[in-house]
């Protein structure tokens, strides 16, 4: 079994933020899947479902609690399915990569975001797959990032979000299908 989670903001008022990539991209899972995403995990900290994507079970998960606690989220989930960090996958998005893009890593640090810095502490390891989607940076830097990664997407970047859901999607599926070097090497 494979426990894939999409970080993101609980609330309306986060929907269609940048920040909320990961929530988009399982949304666009249960759906292509058949997937229903609506049970509530022990101690009320993330909704989920159970299914089957390219003959793999997998559990689609999207934490209830804000971005920088997913650890806590994530960490109760695996306990509870008994999964291991190695078949976990987290779809966020990234600052550091330029609208459109997505980046698919078998591990490593948490590049600054925070949630996956929270997931980290959390589970004690960096060994996990992640899935990032590319939302770029605020042309005014760093003091912007925070207001940046808690608004909408532009128009231009609506335009192009469809688009990048999809091959989003497609690359989990991919992972799941051929492995993720194979993933790796189509997406990146």
């Amino acid at each position: 079994m494979v426990l894939i989670v999409g970080l993101g903001n609980p609330g309306a008022a986060y929907e269609d933020t940048r920040h909320n990539a990961g929530f988009m991209v399982m949304d666009r899972l249960t759906e292509a899947h058949a997937i229903k995403c609506d049970r509530i995990g022990p101690g009320q900290s993330f909704i989920w479902g159970r299914g089957v994507i390219e003959g793999v079970e997998v559990v689609l998960a999207k934490p209830l609690t804000f971005v920088n606690r997913s650890g806590f989220a994530v960490s109760e989930l695996l306990r509870a399915l008994d999964i291991t960090p190695g078949s976990l996958i987290v779809v966020c998005d990234d600052c550091d990569l330029p609208p459109g893009r997505i980046r698919i890593r078998k591990k490593g640090g948490s590049g600054g975001h925070k949630g996956l810095e929270s997931i980290i502490e959390y589970l004690d390891t960096e060994d996990f797959p992640r899935v990032r989607i590319g939302v770029g940076r605020p042309p005014g830097g760093e003091e912007e990032l925070r207001d940046y990664v808690l608004s909408p997407f532009n128009p231009e970047e609506k335009r192009e979000l469809d688009d990048l859901l999809k091959r989003a999607v497609a690359s989990i599926e991919t992972i799941l299908g051929t492995g993720i070097d194979h993933a790796m090497n189509v997406f990146n």
